[in-house]
């Protein structure tokens, strides 16, 4: 930024570097720049597990607690320690700290236009306070007590360590939230075909060695489990399908935005559909070989010819 201040080719560019530098030195960027360090520093965990393909459920579910415990307690008794924290570091880089009791000014706006609050409670409230309960916000949205319940029960039906994690009231809870799935009856059934299944799934040698609910659903058909136990089966499969659908749509709409820009802004629907599906699935594209697909595009044009 100061060889740009310095020897930038535009007026513009050696405004815009100063007016940057100007902000980087000022106590609000140490201020946001700690704030948020400290916030990443407790979502750090949590988010890595989220990302994880084979992630523990159970585990996941209880970095959600901790990280909502954390806010919290980051809220209740953090703040002096913070701004303390940003204070000396403002200090060793001689970064000029604000009187908290005079009135805050927002920077290039005339003192006499400015909202009548202390600094104090620009920092304090409009800051520290709201950006620790928006995150609490988030978590709260994106894992509700119902959400966090639903998670937790497909959890029992990991067969890692001889089905450890099996818990036949949580399963029939699980299908409990599929009521047009699951009527009455298929969960007094569903009752009865678990107890014969956990026992059967401990005795037999093929599904001892399993590591996740996907090598359960394959087992179960190569064995032609998936006959004898039908309503465990329909489970397994919903259990599969939730995280998957839900994570597929929250990509896709990450990826419109770079499918239908404003050059490509008149693509129709089954267009935007293919390249989404290309986009968001590149990792198996990625594994089909150029020539097949030319090969592929020369038949169809053959057939088409001959038509």
């Amino acid at each position: 930024l100061e060889i740009i201040e310095e020897d930038g080719l535009q007026p513009e560019q050696r405004v815009e570097a100063r007016s940057i530098m100007k902000l980087m030195l000022s106590f609000e960027f140490a201020f946001t720049s700690h704030l948020m360090k400290n916030i990443l520093g407790i979502t750090n965990e949590l988010s890595l597990a989220l990302q994880k393909k084979n992630q523990d459920i159970v585990n996941a579910m209880t970095l959600v607690k901790v990280s909502k415990q954390r806010l919290q307690m980051m809220r209740d008794e953090e703040w002096e320690s913070l701004l303390t924290e940003v204070s000396s570091f403002c200090n060793k880089h001689e970064i000029s700290i604000p009187n908290m009791d005079e009135i805050f000014v927002v920077s290039g706006r005339p003192r006499r236009k400015a909202l009548q609050i202390a600094n104090l409670h620009h920092y304090q409230v409009e800051l520290f306070y709201t950006v620790l309960d928006m995150q609490h916000q988030e978590l709260n949205n994106r894992f509700s007590e119902a959400n966090t319940e639903l998670l937790l029960c497909m959890a029992c039906l990991n067969p890692s360590k001889s089905f450890f994690a099996f818990d036949k009231h949580k399963l029939i809870r699980l299908a409990e939230f599929y009521p047009y799935d699951f009527s009455a009856t298929d969960l007094m059934v569903l009752d009865i075909q678990l107890q014969n299944y956990i026992v059967d799934m401990r005795l037999s040698e093929d599904f001892l060695e399993l590591k996740g609910v996907g090598d359960l659903a394959i087992k179960l058909v190569e064995t032609d489990k998936h006959v004898i136990y039908p309503l465990v089966y329909f489970l397994v499969k919903l259990a599969l399908t939730l995280p998957v659908a839900t994570a597929t749509v929250e990509r896709s709409f990450s990826a419109m935005k770079y499918i239908k820009s404003n050059l490509r802004n008149r693509m129709g629907d089954q267009w935007m559909n293919d390249c989404l599906v290309t986009y968001i699935e590149r990792d198996v594209f990625d594994s089909i070989d150029n020539e097949e697909i030319m090969q592929r595009f020369q038949n169809m044009k053959s057939r088409r010819g001959q038509l």
